[in-house]
């Protein structure tokens, strides 16, 4: 094989591409986009008189990033977060038939202390 065409890995990867990320932080993930929104059914309504709130959060996000940005975005101390994945489910269209899927994700359950709630209207 030619020279030419023989790169090797350093050469392939400039070394400004590369950044430093530090370990448990994601790069792309800030804490404005880790709560997607709050999910607002029956069963989170009923779980917020008990001071647990549900939010869709991103799919990469863990449960200290999220205690982070419920601290930082409502003013709350978050005692304790669970993590429920969302599995993604096929589905028939009635009308035409067609088969398509149906978009999975991530909530989290914030629980917060005594005394706290958060207006999410």
């Amino acid at each position: 094989m030619n020279a030419f065409f023989k790169k090797t890995r350093a050469e392939k990867k400039p070394a400004d591409a590369v950044k430093a990320v530090p370990y448990g932080a994601s790069a792309s993930l800030g804490l404005s986009h880790v709560i997607v929104k709050p999910r607002i059914t029956e069963k989170s309504t009923w779980h917020s008189a008990e001071g647990v709130y549900v939010f869709d959060v991103a799919e990469n996000a863990n449960k200290q990033q999220i205690a982070q940005a419920v601290r930082a975005i409502y003013t709350v101390t978050p005692r304790k977060v669970r993590i429920v994945t969302i599995p993604s489910k096929r589905k028939r269209s009635v009308r035409t038939g067609k088969l398509g899927m149906k978009g999975g994700g991530k909530k989290a359950y914030v629980y917060l202390k005594k005394g706290e709630t958060i207006n999410l209207s």
